[in-house]
């Protein structure tokens, strides 16, 4: 479903990603891994078209991410954002409708509203929350409401920046399943970006690390703790010590 192939990306002197290789199969959850400032949000970046590589490809099934339709190609995708980003001056029924109140997918209001009452009880969230503001929600509730506004539309492609963020563990796990569900119910090909192993575990068919603006290593989520990558190694297990320098 998209492939990146030698993606370079630098920011002035700073090169950020130095030949970015990834295949994510169509119906997989891929999850990247690595510490911050690695390129992570680049990667992903680039392959909605927000940002520009200085070379290599980014296909999407087999078409260059950065041609045709603007509008047709991003309708294809759904967005759970880290800080959930939601909308403080719209309700919630609004927020999860949102891309259904404008643009290419416009539904009528009242459609609009059912879709968004619906996806709101996928998440687990009760129909009296659909005329609330964000702020009257928990951490926790917010999270879902992002997660059913990143489902709304029906995407083919969800992707999923620290969909655990700011989360107490039991929250966390709860968003984790609700995400390991969601994929697998739409069949959607999924791409998160993540420093939580504990989300990795639960939401991943794949994994890919990226260090130093390359993947360093990539392989089912089955292979992890056997990879033989010291990167790996150390980053999973959280260790000071190793070839990837803490910044002290």
């Amino acid at each position: 479903m998209i492939e990146l192939r030698d993606v370079h990306k630098s920011f002035g002197p700073i090169d950020v990603l130095r030949g970015v290789n990834l295949s994510i199969p169509t119906g997989s959850s891929m999850v990247i891994i690595g510490g911050s400032g690695t390129g992570k949000s680049v990667t992903l970046k680039c392959v909605l078209g927000l940002v520009t590589p200085d070379r290599g490809s980014i296909t999407l099934d087999g078409q260059d991410v950065t041609r045709g339709d603007r509008d047709a190609f991003l309708a294809r995708f759904g967005m759970l954002f880290q800080g959930g980003a939601l909308f403080d001056s719209l309700p919630v029924w609004q927020n999860v409708a949102f891309r259904l109140l404008r643009g290419a997918l416009k539904r009528p209001k009242d459609e609009a509203r059912a879709i968004a009452i619906e996806k709101l009880r996928r998440v687990g969230l009760k129909p009296e929350v659909a005329d609330k503001f964000p702020a009257e929600l928990s951490g926790g509730m917010q999270k879902r409401v992002s997660l059913a506004r990143a489902i709304a539309a029906e995407p083919e492609i969800i992707f999923f920046d620290e969909p655990t963020t700011g989360l107490d563990p039991i929250m966390s796990g709860v968003i984790n399943d609700l995400i390991r569900e969601i994929v697998v119910e739409m069949g959607a090909t999924a791409m998160t970006i993540t420093h939580d192993m504990s989300s990795v575990r639960a939401i991943a068919d794949n994994v890919a690390m990226l260090h130093d603006g390359v993947i360093q290593w990539s392989g089912p989520v089955a292979d992890l703790d056997q990879s033989g990558d010291p990167y790996v190694d150390q980053f999973i297990s959280g260790r000071a010590d190793g070839p990837i320098e803490a910044v002290r």
